[in-house]
């Protein structure tokens, strides 16, 4: 029961409730599964094979996947990165003003060497 392209329901876990494919088998007890679930390595115990098999070849790319599972009617929603914002720089520090080497030196002279009697 439990192949390659057979759709399941994850019945465990983090994602449990969403649809997803088997896409490799790994061990005895654990499969390589994608859709609507995060692509990850799962239990067998964790899953719950449904009816329909899909053809889908061994370790698809997730695009190839959501394909599978639009034609399906098993409709995948892709989370995208946040994209990262330049960090604004506080008032603090953009109010401050570089040292300048020559105050920088003139803290640092050598000392006089004093004549001993």
């Amino acid at each position: 029961m439990i192949e390659i392209g057979r759709i399941c329901l994850k019945i465990a876990g983090r994602d449990a409730g969403g649809k997803c494919v088997i896409l490799d088998i790994l061990d005895d007890n654990f499969v390589l599964v994608d859709g609507q679930v995060r692509r990850k390595k799962c239990n067998m115990k964790h899953i719950e094979p449904l009816d329909q098999k899909t053809e889908i070849s061994k370790n698809a790319p997730h695009a190839e996947v959501v394909k599978t599972l639009k034609g399906i009617g098993i409709d995948v929603i892709d989370s995208k990165r946040k994209e990262s914002k330049p960090r604004p720089i506080s008032k603090r520090k953009a109010s401050k003003t570089p040292v300048a080497a020559e105050s920088k030196e003139n803290k640092s002279r050598p000392k006089t060497p004093t004549k001993k009697k």
